[in-house]
Formats: structure tokens, sequence, C-alpha cells
């Protein structure tokens, strides 16, 4: 049973900065396909971005494309978001997602969820 744990939300001004990690562990982290979701208040989830065992492959929902990175250090357990110029409609709590298969954009089958981290963007 694989547990995700993130960490770095918080309350952050408009074009403002924040990191995101997801700790892992009770599995093999670098056999899992890594994702961020995000669900606003009123809305269903969306992805965000995915990567994939090696960390060389990445992709981004288009409303986060070039603002948004997504890593891994596979020697950590740990994925990261790194969130650069947010916009108040980045406000979500934020799920990170492991996958033995690659992460679904809809999020459809997801092996593993964490609880999430609020992300608060103030304008």
């Amino acid at each position: 049973q694989v547990q995700l744990v993130e960490s770095g939300g918080g309350l952050v001004q408009a074009g403002g900065s924040l990191r995101l990690s997801c700790a892992a562990s009770g599995g093999t982290f670098s056999t899992y396909h890594m994702g961020w979701f995000r669900q606003a208040p009123g809305k269903e989830r969306e992805f965000v971005a995915r990567i994939n065992l090696s960390g060389l492959s990445t992709s981004y929902a288009d409303s986060v494309k070039g603002r948004f990175t997504i890593s891994r250090g596979n020697a950590r357990n740990t994925v990261y978001l790194q969130m650069n110029s947010l916009k108040p409609e980045d406000t979500a709590v934020y799920y990170c997602a492991a996958d033995l298969r690659a992460v679904e954009v809809t999020g459809y089958g997801v092996d593993y969820w964490g609880k999430g981290t609020l992300v608060t963007v103030s304008s």
C-alpha cells in the first residue's frame, strides 16, 4: 500500500510562486508514474501535470503550461510541482497521484491518491 503526503500549499498573492511536494512511502517509488490534479471549490477534479518513471517525459494541462513544472526525485521518493506566476484561478486543493501505468489525464484508474494540500491565490 502506497501512502502519498502532499505539502507546500498555502496562501500566496497573484504572481507569486509555490512549490508543492508529494512524499511517497510503502512502495517502490521509481516504479510509479506520478501526477498532480486539482479541485477548485464547486468544480470537478482536473488534471494538472504528469511525469513518467524516469522523469524525462512530462505533460501539462494547457491552463498551467509554461507556468508549472513537475519533477521527481526518485532517491527521495518525492514528486514536486513548481508553480510560478500564480493566478487566482489556480486556487484549489492539489492532489498527488501514483499509478503503475501512465497517469490518465482523466484520473481514471489511478492506483493511489494523496489527501491534498490547499493552494489559495489572492488577487
